[in-house]
C-alpha cells in the first residue's frame, strides 16, 4: 500500500520510467539495425556511384509515307493516295477501283484500274 506521502502522479512516473528503463535497450537495437541497414543502402556513404538512371525512350517522329499497298494489313489511306486516286478515301473504294493488292508510291504515275 502506498504511503499518504506518495502522490498518484508519483505513481504513475516511478511506472513509466521503470517501463521505459526495460525496453530502452531493444529499442537502440533496433535503431542501430536500421541506422546500419540504411548506411548499406546509401551510395554517398558506401563511397560508390549512384545507379545509374535508365535512359529515356525518345519518341520517333512518324517518317513520311512514300509507299502504299492496298492488301489486308493497309490500315489508313495515307493522304498522297487520296490526292492521287482524285478522292477516293477508303480502302475499299480503291480496292473495288484498282483491284487488291495494289501498289502506290509518291511520285510515280497512278497504277492501272483492273479491267471491268
Amino acid at each position: 500500500m502506498p504511503t499518504p506521502k506518495h502522490t498518484i502522479t508519483d505513481i504513475i512516473n516511478d511506472a513509466v520510467a521503470d517501463a521505459v528503463a526495460r525496453i530502452m535497450p531493444a529499442i537502440e537495437r533496433q535503431l542501430s539495425a536500421l541506422v546500419a541497414e540504411e548506411m548499406g543502402r546509401s551510395p554517398a556513404l558506401r563511397g560508390g556511384r549512384r545507379p545509374r538512371r535508365a535512359a529515356r525512350r525518345t519518341r520517333t517522329r512518324p517518317q513520311e509515307m512514300t509507299r502504299w499497298i492496298a492488301d489486308r494489313r493497309a490500315r489508313r489511306v495515307p493522304n498522297f493516295v487520296i490526292e492521287l486516286t482524285g478522292g477516293l478515301d477508303t480502302k475499299k473504294k480503291i480496292v473495288a477501283k484498282f483491284g487488291p493488292g495494289v501498289i502506290f508510291e509518291k511520285g510515280k504515275p497512278l497504277p492501272k484500274a483492273k479491267a471491268a
